[in-house]
């Protein structure tokens, strides 16, 4: 889906979503929904780069050799105009670097960019993520966080073989939402349970936040998304 509108100055533009190629669903609130940032949005989609290929330790994705193909993506964004670029996957975190390198406009490819924001106020933040297996040191330090902090930040994963992770990952064309949900809460609780004192989770996933009030009220934490980077808004604001 392509939308472009007028900003208050008059100019143009959009922000532009690097999508890897899924089939699933996308509720209000997933990234891949046209609604959720509440800005205009251009979407472009990495033929090839599908869940399983790019939710990987960093070897993995790096032996997957998918790298030039999301420059490209940025750049052909960039081109048509797009004012600020991001992806719907959260381990993507692990191109930052290369891709904001390749482009002048704002590049954020991961809810996790916020972490070290918030390590900065907080003594321990936790990660809800679709793969804790695959989670690793490195996806933390190219989002910034400080070798100092890494054991700080609290990972959980979601249960591999639940609703959410087999319809994710194995890119479904099904989801069964309330499952889903029933899958989400489960780990955030978890969390919760390991490490009473924490206040607030990142959602490394972009298909968590439709799931952002559930977590919330079963667990208390602030949930943190892509859609609160404000890096990605600001220059609609």
């Amino acid at each position: 889906m392509t939308l472009t509108a007028a900003s208050p100055s008059g100019e143009t533009g959009f922000l532009g979503v690097v999508m890897l190629d899924t089939r699933f669903p996308r509720p209000p609130g997933d990234v891949g929904h046209p609604d959720t940032f509440g800005v205009p949005v251009r979407q472009r989609v990495v033929r090839g780069a599908w869940p399983g290929t790019i939710v990987q330790t960093a070897e993995g994705l790096r032996a997957a050799g998918m790298a030039p193909a999301f420059v490209q993506a940025v750049q052909a964004l960039e081109a048509e105009g797009a004012r600020a670029i991001t992806t719907s996957c959260g381990f993507l975190v692990l191109l930052q670097a290369e891709l904001q390198a390749a482009a002048r406009v704002p590049v954020i490819t991961s809810s996790l960019l916020q972490l070290p924001g918030l390590l900065a106020h907080q003594p321990r933040v936790g990660v809800l993520t679709i793969s804790a297996a695959a989670l690793g040191p490195e996806h933390l330090l190219a989002a910034g966080v400080p070798v100092s902090r890494l054991d700080d930040v609290v990972v959980q994963g979601l249960e591999p073989t639940g609703e959410f992770v087999t319809a994710i990952l194995g890119n479904r064309d099904t989801l069964d939402i309330e499952k889903a949900r029933r899958d989400v809460v489960h780990a955030a609780v978890a969390l919760k349970q390991r490490e009473p004192l924490l206040q607030a989770v990142v959602l490394e996933c972009t298909n968590l936040p439709p799931y952002r009030q559930a977590i919330e009220a079963a667990t208390g934490l602030k949930a943190w998304a892509l859609t609160d980077d404000e890096r990605l808004l600001r220059p609609w604001r």
